[in-house]
């Protein structure tokens, strides 16, 4: 069995499903890339009914305000409408991340779903913030799902100006000091967006920005809010009466006032030197190792600068990386890859309660520390192993692979846990885990000590 369609299967992808391994034998760097020849797969509700959109959703939560605003004028007493809308909703979130979650399961591109993932957490939306909260899902599947083959700058616009990131870092209620809105109400500016897009999502925090150009970008931001229509509403508007009037200087170029400029500055950021050398070295840490070589971050920043952010052509470039096809198996699966892998390589969910079965694997994977789409901060989950690899973190790991094993069939004998453990994993399977396996007093205890193993923890 092929050692780089192991790795191609689990280093790039979400872990092996059964025979996974030999559909990427003949040319795995092939079978990776042909996964990118289009938007990435939508996950589809367990209960069949559709997810809303972030216009609905946006919709949604203008209709409660006004409720709210009512009962204000009425006397009777009232939550903030934000927080109470959402906390009311968590049903949203709770679905949107099963679906999530079962396409992770089964889905034949795990690649294209790894990039989805790496930029849902690079351009965090987190539900941690109760703004945000039922929108996670939705700006994940309208910003990041249909962008993935194309350019950085076409995935940063669509970010920016979703409804979930105005919400999410506070640009909705963002007013330029000076526009009509801001005169006459006296509500000013909120930096939080236009410094998370420099420090975080483009430039990085040495990328060559001051204090000024963070204002500056704040006030080229005013503007983009909620919008407020209830017809070919996408959730989000450029409103003029809001947004700072006259040029803006960012970082030594002006732009112009209105809708034109702030886009201009956007591509900008997304064709920056600085954005190129940030987002490779972001990739590099993600696929290779939490301490990349220099010269892996060069190369795949020289693909970005020479193809002007071609997102297919960078990850070509992380495959082409020698340092990422290395046997050693060296970043510590997430809690939610953990899981993941382990569902792919047991066939779950299956028989009569899928649903529960993907509750439980979310519920695992918050125990074990990550809430999917919930980071605490814009800075998002940590991608490197001594984030998920204390000792706490791994007891809790051991202890749900001894559930695991625990509900495998009386039937499954010692000698299929070993074969199935060959089959997954190929060349990566460690002699020591076999003899552990072998060891075991019953193929449900093989399986554990599989899932628990440090090369079914790694990628």
């Amino acid at each position: 069995m092929s050692r780089e369609a192991a790795i191609a299967v689990h280093r790039f992808g979400l872990g092996a499903r059964p025979g996974e391994i030999d559909l990427a034998a003949s040319r795995p760097k092939e079978w990776l890339l042909a996964q990118l020849s289009g938007p990435a797969d939508q996950p589809v509700p367990l209960d069949g009914a559709p997810l809303m959109t972030g216009a609905a959703l946006v919709a949604d939560l203008l209709a409660y305000q006004k409720m709210q605003a009512r009962l204000r004028q009425q006397g009777a007493a009232a939550q903030d409408p934000v927080r109470q809308f959402f906390k009311n909703r968590v049903a949203i979130y709770n679905k949107e991340m099963q679906a999530r979650f079962a396409l992770g399961f089964t889905t034949t591109r795990p690649f294209a779903e790894r990039l989805v993932r790496f930029w849902s957490n690079h351009f965090v939306v987190s539900a941690q913030n109760p703004r945000a909260t039922t929108l996670v899902g939705a700006f994940e599947r309208e910003a990041i799902r249909p962008n993935i083959h194309k350019t950085f700058e076409a995935m940063l616009v669509a970010v920016v100006t979703h409804p979930a990131m105005l919400l999410y870092l506070d640009n909705a209620q963002s007013i330029g000091p000076d526009s009509i809105a801001g005169m006459r109400t006296g509500k000013g500016l909120n930096e939080n967006l236009g410094r998370e897009l420099m420090e975080l999502y483009t430039l990085g925090v040495d990328g060559g920005y001051t204090q000024a150009d963070v204002t500056a970008l704040a006030k080229l931001l005013t503007g983009w809010t909620l919008d407020r229509r209830s017809v070919g509403s996408t959730g989000a508007i450029f409103f003029d009466r809001i947004h700072e009037p006259g040029p803006i200087t960012l970082r030594g170029k002006s732009y112009p006032q209105g809708e034109e400029g702030t886009m201009s500055a956007i591509r900008d950021l997304a064709h920056d030197p600085a954005t190129a050398r940030h987002v490779a070295r972001k990739l590099a840490t993600h696929f290779i190792a939490d301490n990349p070589p220099p010269d892996a971050c060069a190369g795949i920043e020289r693909r970005f600068v020479s193809t002007g952010g071609d997102l297919v052509a960078v990850a070509d470039a992380v495959l082409g990386e020698r340092e990422a096809w290395s046997n050693a198996l060296g970043k510590m699966r997430t809690p939610v890859e953990y899981v993941t892998a382990a569902f792919r390589f047991l066939g779950w969910p299956r028989g009569g309660d899928q649903q529960k079965q993907t509750q439980g694997a979310l519920a695992a994977a918050r125990l074990m520390g990550e809430a999917p789409l919930g980071a605490p901060a814009p800075k998002g989950w940590p991608d490197t192993s001594d984030a998920w690899s204390g000792p706490n973190a791994v007891l809790n790991r051991i202890e749900w692979a001894r559930e695991v094993g625990s509900r495998m069939p009386a039937s499954l004998g010692v000698d299929a846990a070993v074969s199935s453990a060959v089959g997954v994993l190929g060349p990566l399977f460690n002699s020591a885990t076999e003899s552990v396996m072998r060891a075991a007093s019953s193929g449900g205890e093989a399986v554990a000590l599989l899932i628990a193993s440090p090369e079914f923890q790694r990628r």
